[in-house]
């Protein structure tokens, strides 16, 4: 236990509270009542911490290092108060002392350390692998600024900083003894010595990497890991004197200004080459220090005995971005601990193993070997024998055809998931459905070579974050059916499933929902100023803003069921809210135009007395973990629209899911999963299938002309998006009609619309009908057992990290 009682807590809060700040608890400010409870907090888990670390370094644990660009962690203090079980504990101990803790936690800022289900993902592993007592440590960046506020102007998407560092972070730790040296640029110098040739690097800029700590609590409070988060610095502080003085204050500080920016915006803007060159820094960044603080380690408990560093050691590249992992550490190894290539070679494919978790082309991520060359030249090096020899093997094998689409170098660019594969020992997608298009479309030929390297693991998520902490009603309700036994071990929720036929328990769960609906309805008036109708249907879609997800079929469909009420006020359908939530890349014009459509229609919708109470259109600012754990809870249908075949997995889907929604979805990603374990009557199927697409994309055949042209419906919607139908919204849509009508609708939206429209009235049906949905409801929570993040991590560690 962390705290003895209720009052040892209140007399740890107190007496840190007067060290910090010499002052009574009644003359504190709210951050400084928060930043004292995460330093009570991060004491007893540092504690945790060093038992942690004594017990994994005397069992000689492997230990996992999980790289990514992204870790959306979210806000932790709640999170850690229910992971360590003391929530109840420290609510009533503040309430003693005149606090309320909802408010105190409220003041933490959501870290800007991460976008979207690729961050998220990584937290959730995080979290998963300290609840399983698993020794891992995730690697990534301390972004000063997190990719950007989103806020809502007149319709529109305004991007603005998020300077989530402004007040201090107290739960990170600044490791300065921990620190390492990154290079970039220069040039490679040779001689040979004693008959082997050496590579020295010389001439290259030097920039100081510091770890910053933050403790990743496990459930129960038995584990703490942690999160490196890497800061970059200069080695040297200095300043060009002559500049300063002569006025050139920004010329003067230009040198420390270029290196602070590696790790000052996550996702900088890289559409132009000044960007695209700091994303590559970032990433080189990242993996050298990482990969210095992981040798480091090792040599200090094993010493050179490098043959055991892949039993000791596992590097996992979560998708392409730190695949420089893979060439950084044959860098180490050939030249800083003297190995010879085929044995450095075999140490670090034993060691990395690769998610990809795109099948999207343009996501593929490629570099420029020139831009590649100058600023890593002797990684550069390296990359350039790991394709010779690749080549090599193809043409002694009899595979040269599968040269061209296995190539690492090819077309003056170097292709990081094509290294990734080369360089590792295992291969996954993220859904079943992925993972079988990755081996017979995206990466046919690699499977051919390498059959046994690839494999599947469905992506999961943190049911402690998403339904324990953020849905405590439903938590409540089925601890009172089944016990708590499920907290730890999610198959038991398949025990909800004998509650199907019990009235009371299905009006207990209709109420947990009802309750978090007034929650969502709460929070949407505070910060929309809309109010909604808590008794309509919450029919959601909140995820990154892009044309494969295809947030324009939903709008379309708004719209289209707004038409139909003008003609008919008394079409019988059922009362909906209809919310969004996403940001757009700041550099994608079309998802910033979908984002401005779909508050156009919200703006007609919304502002129509004909329709005033049937339905209500709302888009919520600035999507992240904080206002998704109101939202997932609150929805009653779960929009999964995507085309079929482009989505990987979706994590959004599983946490709809666990608090009880009903799929509304195509045959996609991790919805084929989903169908398989709530069961075929509780969720909702339309449209083309992946296979579908696949033969449209291949051979040709679709029209969207011709679908438009066919369908009254259709050709109303879209001549409403360019015939000044949304005048007072102060534009048209004409890249919007120009996508689907000039541009033959690349993500289909047009052809699955009629099958979308009809299945969701046929949705609407089933609602009416309270009992059946309760039940439908009741056996998606059931089924998501197989979602959790555990059950993931369970997987990597027994068929990947080898554990």
């Amino acid at each position: 236990m962390v705290f003895a009682n209720k009052e040892d807590f209140k007399q740890r809060f107190e007496e840190r509270l007067w060290e910090a700040y010499e002052k009574p608890l009644d003359s504190c400010t709210l951050q400084e009542k928060y930043n004292n409870l995460v330093h009570v907090v991060k004491d007893s888990a540092s504690e945790i911490r060093t038992r942690t670390s004594e017990r994994h370094k005397n069992n000689k644990e492997k230990k996992v290092y999980y790289f990514s660009m992204e870790f959306l962690i979210g806000k932790l203090l709640n999170n850690y108060l229910v992971n360590l079980g003391i929530r109840d504990m420290v609510r009533e101990g503040l309430a003693d002392l005149g606090e309320d803790l909802d408010e105190i936690c409220a003041v933490e800022k959501d870290p800007g350390l991460g976008n979207g289900g690729l961050g998220r993902l990584a937290a959730c592993f995080m979290d998963s692998m300290a609840s399983l007592g698993i020794s891992g440590v995730g690697m990534g960046l301390r972004y000063h600024f997190g990719l950007f506020r989103q806020k809502i102007e007149n319709g529109y998407q305004v991007a603005l900083p998020d300077a989530w560092l402004s007040d201090g972070y107290p739960w990170e730790e600044k490791r300065t003894d921990a620190s390492a040296e990154v290079r970039f640029g220069g040039y490679i110098d040779r001689e040979f010595r004693d008959g082997k040739l050496y590579f020295e690097h010389k001439g290259y800029t030097s920039v100081r990497a510091i770890p910053y700590d933050v403790p990743i609590i496990g459930f129960n409070g038995e584990d703490v890991n942690v999160l490196h988060l890497w800061d970059a610095k200069p080695v040297n502080d200095t300043v060009d004197m002559d500049a300063f003085n002569a006025g050139d204050y920004a010329a003067a500080r230009k040198a420390r200004s270029d290196i602070e920016a590696i790790t000052c915006i996550l996702y900088p803007e890289d559409s132009d080459g000044i960007g695209r060159r700091l994303r590559l820094k970032q990433e080189y960044f990242l993996v050298s220090a990482g990969l210095s603080s992981i040798i480091r380690r090792f040599k200090s408990l094993y010493g050179n005995n490098w043959q055991e560093f892949p039993e000791r050691v596992a590097i996992h590249i979560n998708d392409t971005h730190p695949t420089l992992c893979i060439p950084e550490l044959m860098r180490r190894l050939l030249d800083e601990e003297g190995l010879e290539w085929d044995e450095a070679w075999d140490i670090t494919v034993r060691t990395m193993s690769f998610t990809n978790h795109t099948v999207l082309p343009e996501a593929l991520e490629k570099w420029s070997i020139d831009l590649f060359r100058e600023l890593l030249p002797r990684v550069y090096m390296i990359v350039e024998e790991i394709d010779r020899r690749w080549r090599d093997m193809l043409f002694a094998t009899g595979n040269f055809a599968r040269h061209g689409a296995t190539a690492v170098l090819w077309d003056g660019e170097v292709r990081m998931a094509n290294l990734s594969i080369i360089g590792s020992h295992s291969v996954n997608g993220v859904a079943a459905l992925h993972s079988e298009i990755l081996k017979n479309e995206v990466f046919r030929d690699f499977n051919a070579i390498f059959p046994d390297r690839f494999n599947n693991k469905t992506n999961g998520i943190s049911h402690r974050r998403f339904l324990i902490e953020s849905n405590p009603g439903l938590a409540s309700l089925i601890t009172g059916a089944i016990g708590d036994g499920w907290m730890t071990d999610m198959q038991q929720l398949e025990r909800l499933r004998d509650f199907a036929g019990d009235e009371g328990f299905l009006d207990a769960l209709a109420n947990v929902k009802r309750e978090n609906k007034l929650r969502l309805a709460d929070f949407i008036k505070k910060t929309t100023d809309i109010t909604v109708d808590p008794d309509s249907v919450f029919d959601i879609q909140v995820k990154r803003i892009h044309a494969y997800k295809r947030q324009l079929l939903n709008a379309l469909k708004v719209l289209h069921i707004y038409n139909e009420l003008k003609k008919d006020p008394s079409l019988p359908i059922n009362n909906y809210t209809f919310i969004f939530a996403g940001k757009a890349a700041q550099g994608y014009t079309y998802a910033k135009e979908i984002i401005k459509f779909i508050n156009s229609v919200a703006d007609t919708v919304n502002s129509d007395p004909d329709v005033n109470g049937r339905i209500k259109v709302v888009f919520i600012e600035n999507f992240c973990v904080s206002n998704a754990q109101l939202i997932y809870p609150a929805a009653e249908i779960s929009e999964q629209i995507s085309t079929a075949g482009k989505e990987a997995s979706g994590t959004g889907n599983m946490k709809f899911m666990m608090n009880g929604a009903v799929t509304l979805g195509t045959l996609d990603g991790a919805n084929v999963e989903i169908k398989d374990h709530a069961g075929e009557d509780n969720i909702k199927i339309f449209g083309l299938r992946a296979d579908d697409v696949m033969q449209y994309y291949r051979f040709g055949g679709y029209s969207s002309n011709d679908v438009m042209n066919s369908d009254e419906g259709l050709k109303l919607l879209t001549s409403q998006l360019v015939n000044d139908f949304f005048k007072n919204s102060g534009c048209n849509f004409w890249g919007i009609y120009d996508e689907l009508l000039q541009r033959n609708d690349e993500y289909f939206v047009l052809k699955d619309f009629r099958p979308y429209v009809d299945a969701w009235f046929e949705l609407g049906e089933v609602y009416r009908d309270r009992k059946r949905w309760q039940a439908m409801s009741l056996a998606n929570i059931a089924g998501s057992y197989y979602f959790t993040s555990d059950r993931t991590i369970r997987e990597y560690a027994g068929e990947i990290w080898h554990l």
